[in-house]
């Protein structure tokens, strides 16, 4: 039996072993965390002095050394790491460093059973662990389509194709032979939302810039669209009418030509300084700073230039956002395609010193400058938050705080909204009811806090 053909009938792989078709993007799902050994005798330690939770550890079994001669702070982290988790459900290699009699006040809004890791080819940043500008390399959040294919970083070619004056098949040193330069970028995956905000990070990318690559290669006059294939697939069901075709479909996106040959594009193969990782798209990906995750290809083997549009299931279909408006008094709706980020902000953490209450939180947008960001509590007035200094590059998440002062014992909501320099506020989310699907979900999210 013959192969299923290939769309765009261009030769895309480079090097790679091709994983099994995964599910669909989906939002996280929720799973009970693992439980601890039964190890026989128990133990309950009180996790810190202003919570009233307990944590119960078994810490003995036939036949092993008794654990009660070990210290109470060894036990402690041996028992919490059988665990794997905190009082908070957070794990404690992950809570972040905390200073000095801070501790971390509990949302309510989270399930108990969380699981920011439903599969291993699928992880979520636990908005909570938060602890500096740039999320380490194990934490940074992924997500795909078609699983993980492996590529031999020593084999790997780019390909340049299409509508160019002169092919390409570029190694990684050729690559690194373009002026390598740095990138931070920060972004979320279109289908990031509450509760747990967990499909966005930050980071800073090692390449170079996209346009040195299609400059080498000479773009023609008549390449429109700029075609960027990874070198994951999987078998797809494509209907036209009444017809239905099985093709082995490569994941895709498209940049228009102004966009393309900008100077924004980035093509990576290092975050954080290290090469990167198969889940982040080793040994090449790339980076359209300001836009959503789906528009950061990992895995890169190809790219086709050409002057018609392309329609590709992720790019055309997949990733559409259905809004409704009144025009003349009448509802139109239209469906648009999901490209650079709305401006967002949500609440990450809450941390407590004493009587007062630091909010940390995040900031997600399109490059554009910030104007302002507020917090509300329990919805009063807007107050002014600080931005941090530390997250100020154009592309990177900003990172927020706000003092609170006051909180009084019981449930409080906390919400954020923030505004850029072209007077775009962050919507509610009434104010985006006519927004029928889920993608793009930048409305104001309330949290809520338990203040013992």
């Amino acid at each position: 039996m013959s192969s299923p053909p290939k769309l765009g009938g261009v030769a895309r792989r480079a090097g790679v072993v091709p994983k099994q078709n995964s599910s669909e993007e989906e939002p996280p799902r929720l799973a009970p965390l693992g439980t601890p050994p039964n190890l026989g005798g128990v133990l309950l330690i009180r996790i810190a002095r202003t919570t009233p939770f307990m944590i119960r550890i078994d810490v003995h079994k036939k036949g092993e050394p008794n654990m009660a001669n070990q210290t109470r702070r060894e036990i402690l982290k041996g028992g919490l790491a059988l665990a794997g988790l905190s009082v908070f459900g957070v794990p404690e290699w992950a809570l972040p460093a905390l200073a000095e009699g801070e501790t971390l006040v509990p949302f309510t809004d989270i399930p108990a059973n969380a699981n920011f890791t439903p599969a291993p080819d699928r992880r979520n940043l636990d908005i909570r662990t938060i602890d500096g500008a740039f999320t380490p390399k194990d934490k940074f959040f992924t997500t795909q389509h078609y699983g993980h294919p492996e590529i031999d970083p020593a084999t790997f070619r780019l390909k340049v194709s299409g509508l160019v004056e002169r092919p390409l098949s570029l190694s990684l040193d050729d690559l690194k032979k373009m002026h390598t330069t740095e990138l931070i970028a920060g972004f979320e995956c279109s289908g990031n939302r509450r509760p747990l905000q967990g499909l966005s990070s930050n980071g800073k990318w090692t390449g170079i810039p996209l346009k040195n690559v299609l400059d080498s290669a000479g773009v023609k006059s008549n390449a429109r669209e700029f075609v960027f294939y990874g070198a994951d697939h999987g078998k797809e069901e494509v209907e036209f009418r009444t017809q239905k075709y099985d093709f082995d479909y490569q994941f895709g996106r498209s940049l228009p030509r102004e966009k393309a040959l900008s100077s924004d594009p980035f093509l990576a193969w290092a975050l954080s300084g290290e090469a990167l990782t198969r889940f982040q798209g080793s040994p090449l990906r790339l980076i359209v700073p300001g836009w959503y995750g789906v528009s950061n290809v990992k895995w890169l083997s190809q790219i086709h230039a050409q002057e018609e549009q392309y329609l590709g299931k992720y790019q055309a279909r997949w990733y559409r956002t259905v809004r409704g408006e009144m025009i003349d008094g009448e509802m139109r709706w239209n469906e648009t395609a999901v490209t650079h980020m709305q401006l967002k902000s949500f609440i990450a953490r809450v941390t407590r010193d004493g009587s007062r209450y630091k909010v940390l939180g995040v900031v997600l947008n399109d490059g554009t400058p910030i104007k302002s960001i507020e917090v509300s509590i329990d919805e009063g007035p807007w107050q002014a938050a600080t931005l941090d200094p530390a997250t100020h590059s154009k592309y990177s998440w900003k990172l927020f705080t706000y003092m609170w002062t006051g909180a009084t014992p019981g449930e409080h909501t906390l919400v954020s909204r923030v505004t850029d320099v072209s007077g775009k506020v962050q919507p509610t989310e009434k104010d985006l009811e006519n927004k029928k699907s889920f993608l793009e979900d930048n409305s104001q999210h309330p949290r809520k806090v338990m203040i013992s």
